[in-house]
């Protein structure tokens, strides 16, 4: 509300100043003479003829006081008399040009004199205007500065810090809830970015909750279809040595049909047990062709801690999921950052037909028969003992390479783990 009142009166003032502006700009008040000024040269005019002939009279001059306008006086013949300083106007024509005041003055034998009055009100009132205009000028520069320094204060204190919050909104609704929220609590909301994170930091607790009861409920199912298997086996076995000693055909076909019945109770665990094992959580992935320098920005916002240093990205067309390749890094990097403490090498080629970006910590890796189950769901490697995880971020970021027509390549590199993200090229492999 306070915001939105100083933006009021700064518009108000804006336009009362260009208002005024503009009236001084065209405004012409018609220039006129002090009627009090005029009688008080008149006089000092007549007294300066009576003392023509004295000493210094001669020069035609008589002092001049800044309060008083100059003057000129001239005889019948348009001939110099007396003037007070240069510049005047010194003819009736260039009176009647400058809009200076003309008056008679008589002497005793009767010759005509004309005093010329200097009209100086236009300089004045053009002086006047410069200044106005000039202070006014001012005043809405300096509003001007004012205004751009509320944009750029807004952009930082409001817009980026909501940019930031959609970045974040847009990951945690991807399914990414590893990369904390960075707070500023100087900032107007900080307070709010708190409550977000905390919001991710609840939804992480949820969802490691749900992979651990996920877990349980595969163990549930194996331990249930282990059980029902062993009862069904015998009624089968059972089922099998009566239809085998049946006396008549009406009790070989009871027997029958309870071994059918047992099979398809089989089939139905085995479904269930099958479907509790290989089950997927699928997340849309739509391809597009997009520009490799955009992987710059992904990569970018998957290293929050800045540990590592960024590649020159070759210049080509991609075809991949924006959001599900930025989930791919994120979970890479939050990985390099649970597992390894250090720095980060990254690394980007061209490999017809991929893009392939290695990403190396330098937690010195996994064991070499751990190498292949690392992107399968709920297996972790044993240097995660006693750290946070559920062991599913390789495998979703595995899934959606295989989704996007690319690979996810688990190694052991010189430092540490490596992963080969290849992404395939898009726009018929041709460069940009």
């Amino acid at each position: 509300m306070r915001k939105r009142m100083i933006l009021m009166i700064t518009a108000v003032l804006f336009a009362a100043e260009a208002g005024v502006l503009a009236f001084f700009a065209m405004w012409d008040p018609g220039f006129t003479q002090d009627a009090v000024a005029v009688n008080e040269i008149v006089h000092e005019a007549e007294a300066a003829l009576a003392a023509l002939g004295t000493e210094g009279a001669a020069l035609g001059r008589t002092p001049e006081t800044p309060e008083t306008p100059g003057y000129v006086v001239l005889d019948g013949d348009g001939r110099v008399l007396l003037r007070t300083r240069e510049g005047l106007s010194e003819s009736i024509h260039d009176a009647i040009v400058h809009r200076d005041t003309m008056l008679v003055l008589p002497d005793g034998a009767g010759e005509k004199r004309t005093l010329i009055i200097d009209n100086d009100s236009m300089e004045r009132w053009q002086r006047c205007k410069k200044s106005t205009a000039a202070i006014l000028s001012s005043v809405i520069l300096l509003q001007c500065l004012a205004g751009v320094w509320y944009v750029v204060y807004l952009e930082r204190v409001v817009i980026r810090p909501f940019q930031k919050l959609k970045r974040f909104a847009e990951r945690v609704a991807g399914g990414n809830l590893e990369i904390p929220l960075a707070m500023d609590r100087h900032n107007l909301f900080g307070a709010f970015t708190e409550s977000f994170d905390l919001m991710r930091s609840e939804l992480k607790r949820a969802r490691l909750a749900e992979a651990k009861a996920n877990e349980s409920k595969k163990e549930l199912v194996a331990k249930l279809s282990h059980d029902i298997r062993t009862p069904v086996a015998s009624i089968q076995a059972a089922a099998e040595v009566g239809a085998a000693l049946a006396a008549d055909a009406k009790t070989k076909e009871n027997y029958t049909q309870i071994l059918h019945k047992t099979e398809q109770i089989n089939v139905l665990v085995t479904n269930l047990f099958t479907a509790a094992l290989e089950e997927l959580m699928q997340l849309p992935v739509s391809a597009v062709d997009l520009e490799s320098a955009r992987l710059t920005e992904l990569l970018e916002n998957a290293d929050y801690l800045h540990r590592a240093t960024l590649p020159k990205v070759p210049a080509c067309l991609l075809s991949a999921d924006v959001q599900r390749l930025q989930q791919v890094f994120d979970n890479l990097f939050a990985n390099a950052y649970k597992y390894a403490d250090g720095g980060i090498d990254v690394g980007i080629s061209k490999d017809d037909p991929y893009l392939v970006t290695v990403i190396e910590d330098y937690g010195g890796g996994v064991k070499e028969e751990e190498l292949p189950h690392l992107t399968e769901k709920f297996r972790r490697g044993s240097n995660a003992d006693g750290l946070e995880g559920a062991g599913l971020g390789l495998h979703i970021a595995d899934s959606f390479m295989r989704e996007m027509g690319g690979r996810l390549v688990m190694e052991n590199g010189e430092h540490g783990l490596m992963a080969r993200v290849c992404i395939p090229l898009g726009g018929g492999n041709s460069e940009i």
